[in-house]
């Protein structure tokens, strides 16, 4: 799983864009008990997510015209500029050109060849997560895609990520792991699944799914349904891996819970 010393080419940071801040945050606060600290003009109303004072992601305010809401995940970069030109050269495309967020740090937005939209981060003052791979915050990120090995090249020339495949017990089933440059397979923080493997996620087209920790996957269902929210793919248990459900808030973002087997 990923370090709290990131890697480049790792997960450091997720962000929700929704039509309503208000009651998008109050959901979230409801289910993970996260606080918001609001944004000021100087950053367009962009607010912080935190846990017990510890950042867990963004939010921002997306009207429907724009995009429709959704999570999205950024990896770390040492220099966005030139992570940029290595995913044109590798078939990409930005959806906006990179930028500096105040002494913060540098984003781009960028958009895999098959269309999965992903963000890079290149920290100065704000590194990213102020915590992961506890409950209720960030734990795993996969890549819902059309084509598994043609993402792993891309994904590999862009970022040096390497991949392992790992056989789900008691099935048939491969699932493709990804870990940055220069680590091994105890530094996955992602997977990357075939689209028509998930029929609710295929339905979105290619894009990336956070996976937030939680200590009960059931009753953090049940509670997103008494907070206006609804599962989109039903509490599973994977041998193996942990009890995992698919949720969507009450403006149509989604994202994964997921209880971990006590061997991952």
């Amino acid at each position: 799983m990923i370090s709290p010393t990131f890697l480049d080419g790792a997960p450091n940071w997720v962000d929700l864009g929704t039509p309503d801040l208000d009651g998008a945050t109050a959901f979230y606060r409801g289910l993970f008990g996260w606080d918001l600290i609001p944004g000021g003009p100087e950053v367009g109303g962009y607010g912080m997510l935190t846990l017990d004072g510890r950042y867990v992601g963004g939010v921002m305010t997306v009207s429907e015209e724009e995009a429709p809401s959704a999570w999205s995940v950024s990896f770390q970069s040492p220099d966005v500029d030139a992570t940029a030109r290595a995913i044109s050269e590798a078939g990409g495309s930005a959806a906006f050109d990179a930028m500096d967020v105040l002494d913060f740090g540098r984003m781009g937005g960028f958009t895999d060849p098959a269309g999965a939209y992903f963000g890079v981060w290149q920290p100065k003052e704000h590194p990213g997560f102020g915590v992961i791979q506890e409950p209720n915050a960030f734990l795993w990120a996969e890549l819902y895609t059309t084509d598994v090995p043609a993402a792993a090249a891309f994904f590999g020339s862009v970022f040096g990520w390497g991949t392992d495949e790992m056989k789900v017990e008691g099935s048939d089933y491969t699932y493709t792991t990804v870990h940055p440059a220069g680590a091994g397979p105890d530094a996955s923080f992602g997977g990357l699944v075939r689209m028509g493997d998930v029929p609710s996620e295929a339905a979105r087209g290619p894009h990336w799914l956070p996976y937030f920790a939680v200590a009960d996957v059931d009753a953090v269902v049940a509670e997103a349904r008494r907070l206006g929210g609804r599962e989109t793919l039903a509490a599973m248990e994977v041998p193996g891996v942990g009890k995992m459900a698919n949720i969507a808030d009450p403006y149509g973002a989604v994202f994964a819970v997921m209880k971990p087997d006590p061997r991952q």
